[in-house]
Formats: structure tokens, C-alpha cells, sequence
């Protein structure tokens, strides 16, 4: 957060949102999985809360290392700077590689929102989404516990034969509307008026 003063006025209260939107018990799971997933060596946050958590992410060696357990080689050059330019470029490899795994682009968070821990709920969004995708892939590659993180549905594709394609379209769905036992009769004509007894 380097040159950043305090904020007030709209922009606090959009930050305080932001803030709120925060998960402390997300944020003991993904630790526990990033331990797990890049072994005891990745380290972890020196104490629980946001700004631990953030410093433990900030310079993308430990998102790079969890992505290429995911899919090896997926981050080529993964080098600890204490250089700015060079940790947000770590950063946005990780989450290139995100994108190639499989994460959409829409479910990722933007390299600022986590180096100036402006945004660090997207941050578990993007974490959380690559936890399910990898369990869901059974690949092999998941370590820690499968129930962490909820699992992506997938494609039930259904072949049907031409006869019942065809058997289908002879029957009109409810979803269409049915006539039966209806009937015109007390119905008066278009433009008169109704007749009230």
C-alpha cells in the first residue's frame, strides 16, 4: 500500500464493504490447503487475520508453487523479489495459469487486489475456485481434504435415438399450455364489453 493515505467519505464505506465480504474460516481452510497442496516448505501466515495472510501471498512464490502442484510446469520461473514490479509479475503468472488450468477469467482477481490487499475476498473467491476445479478433475494432483471445497458439476451429455426424437415430438408439454376442458362459451366478442350480470 505504498503512497496510500487513509480513505474517507464513499470511497471508506465502498472499502468497509469489501472488507466485510471477508471469510476468516475460508481463510483457515485455504491455509490449510496451500500447506498441504506445496508442502510444509510454502511456510504459512505468521498469525490468522487479512494482513497476515496477504504478506504470506503478496510476492506470488507461494501461488506459483501451489498452481504448479496443480499443473507442473505451469509457472516456469518462480523466484522469491522483494522488488514490487517483480512480485505483481509473479502474481499475474500465477493467474494466467489459472486461466489455462481451467479457473474462467471471470472468477479471478485482479494482481492489485492482492498486493495492495485491497480486495483479498476475491483473493479466496480465486482459491476457492481452483480448489473445487481440482477436485473435481481427479487427476491426482489434489492433496488435503476433498470435502474443503465443493465440487463443479459436470456435463451429462444424453444421446437419444431417432424414433425417440421423434415419439417427443408428439407430445405437447405442459410448459406449452393445454386446451383441455377449456371453451369459448360466455366469451363475448373482440371489443365488446363485458357483460356483468
Amino acid at each position: 500500500m505504498a503512497n496510500k493515505g487513509p480513505s474517507y467519505g464513499l470511497s471508506r464505506e465502498v472499502q468497509m464493504k469489501i472488507d466485510q465480504k471477508y471469510d476468516p474460516e475460508l481463510e483457515n481452510i485455504l491455509v490449510k490447503w496451500i500447506i498441504a497442496q506445496c508442502g510444509p516448505q510454502s511456510g504459512e501466515p505468521e498469525a490468522p487475520g487479512k494482513a497476515a495472510f496477504s504478506s504470506w501471498l503478496k510476492d506470488g512464490t507461494v501461488l506459483s508453487n501451489l498452481i504448479n502442484s496443480l499443473a507442473p510446469n505451469s509457472v516456469a520461473k518462480v523466484q522469491k523479489s522483494g522488488m514490487a514490479f517483480k512480485q505483481m509479475e509473479q502474481i499475474s503468472q500465477f493467474l494466467k495459469a489459472c486461466e489455462r488450468y481451467g479457473v474462467p477469467a471471470t472468477d479471478l482477481f485482479q494482481t492489485v487486489d492482492l498486493w495492495e490487499a485491497k480486495d483479498l475476498a476475491s483473493v479466496q473467491r480465486t482459491l476457492m475456485n481452483l480448489g473445487s476445479l481440482a477436485v473435481t478433475k481427479q487427476d491426482g494432483f489434489f492433496q488435503g481434504d476433498p470435502l474443503w471445497f465443493p465440487k463443479k458439476s459436470q456435463e451429462n451429455k444424453r444421446d437419444f435415438s431417432r424414433d425417440k426424437l421423434k415419439e417427443g415430438q408428439s407430445v405437447i408439454g405442459l410448459q406449452m399450455g393445454t386446451n383441455k376442458g377449456a371453451s369459448q362459451s360466455g366469451m363475448t366478442g373482440y371489443g365488446m364489453p363485458r357483460q356483468i350480470l
